[in-house]
């Protein structure tokens, strides 16, 4: 007998989770890595072998070099705590019976939530603030007529200022349009190599 719970048929709007609900399942680490690892790999996906991933990005070293401690300890807190959340939420479906993981329509909604930016990449919030501002200190000179400002006409100070900010958008769009949770940490893996 499964110990998978049945849940009513509903339809997709009393299907859907509510921010919270959404937030408060990706809060932990190993959930998010759980539904990287389905939207990677499609489904159904056995327990083990999700084990075996989530143990090998925790611990930093290929799936292979993982011990079976390692191992054991993420095996049990997915089958105990997080796959039974996951399932109960309607993210996956898990059957506990037969370690078996698969993905529901709520999991590809959930990985838009995966995105992420890197500690390491450049500050883009700050880039485009500081642009402003210049841009406005500019601005301000030109009606104020400050001298060597002046010399260069209204229309090329603006012309220069909507390619900076146009090229900065594209190339801001263009970095960050496949950066996922999985890329990331491979990117970081490849790093430390």
């Amino acid at each position: 007998m499964s110990q998978q719970t049945e849940r009513p048929s509903v339809t997709p709007a009393e299907d859907a989770l509510s921010k919270g609900e959404i937030f408060d399942v990706l809060q932990n680490e190993r959930r998010r890595y759980t539904l990287q690892y389905l939207r990677e790999n499609g489904g159904p996906v056995d327990l083990g072998d999700l084990a075996d991933h989530v143990a090998s990005l925790e611990y930093d070293c290929p799936e292979g070099e993982v011990s079976s401690t390692q191992r054991k300890r993420v095996y049990t807190t997915l089958q105990q705590t997080h796959l039974p959340r996951m399932d109960e939420t309607g993210i996956v479906d898990y059957d506990a019976d037969a370690g078996v993981i698969a993905t529901t329509p709520q999991t590809e909604e959930l990985t838009v939530y995966l995105e992420i930016v890197p500690g390491s990449e450049f500050p883009w919030r700050e880039y485009y603030l500081s642009f402003g501002a210049v841009s406005l200190a500019v601005v301000v000179v030109l009606w104020v007529g400050v001298y060597p400002f002046t010399l260069i006409p209204p229309l090329v100070w603006a012309t220069v200022m909507a390619v900076v900010l146009t090229g900065s958008a594209l190339y801001h769009t263009f970095l960050g349009r496949e950066m996922t949770l999985t890329e990331y940490m491979t990117r970081q893996y490849d790093d430390d190599d």
